[in-house]
């Protein structure tokens, strides 16, 4: 099998469950940027050296293929979806909640902004979560109404903003960072 097609020469991509729309469509813009927040998870991974934290993340990158495939999916054929394999879920939404506060009973949060960088994986992390934010802002104009594509989105950024600041230890307040003028 050749894995080039030649079918996206001509500007469009094909969906799942059939149908093509352009490649600048709110569709592909949209599970174009959760690929790129998935991609930037397994950056983070081959910074990690936690087993425990590679097989989370692991795991959301598994629920970001199920998001791209909803969001691939013409609203004609939503009907196709099945919940947890290409349709997102309320209760994948819950698991997101459960392992914020799992993680957020390790430490103890900041309460204020923090200077990102720490050490290079809570940097991997925080840049991941605004990959994420990213993704969340462009699904918006591709969901259909009552999806959980970007409520999961949302409490992903959260759980990548609670990893990083545990990863951390001690996070750097803004206010500590003085000016160099």
């Amino acid at each position: 099998m050749k894995i080039y097609t030649r079918t996206g020469d001509d500007g469009t991509t094909g969906l799942l469950f059939g149908g093509r729309v352009r490649k600048d469509d709110p569709l592909p813009s949209a599970y174009g940027d959760v690929d790129e927040a998935q991609a930037t998870i397994g950056v983070v991974r081959a910074h990690n050296g936690n087993h425990h934290l590679d097989q989370m993340l692991i795991a959301l990158q598994r629920d970001l293929w199920v998001l791209m495939a909803e969001l691939a999916t013409a609203p004609e054929n939503r009907d196709k979806l099945e919940g947890g394999t290409s349709l997102v879920t309320p209760e994948m939404v819950t698991h997101l909640e459960g392992l914020i506060d799992e993680v957020s009973a390790r430490f103890e949060a900041p309460t204020e902004f923090v200077v990102p960088g720490q050490t290079v994986l809570s940097a991997h992390l925080d840049v991941a979560r605004t990959v994420v934010r990213r993704a969340e802002r462009s699904v918006l104009a591709a969901c259909a109404d009552g999806s959980s594509v970007g409520p999961y989105l949302n409490r992903l950024s959260d759980l990548l903003w609670t990893l990083a600041r545990a990863e951390e230890g001690e996070s750097l307040p803004t206010r500590t960072v003085s000016s160099t003028e």
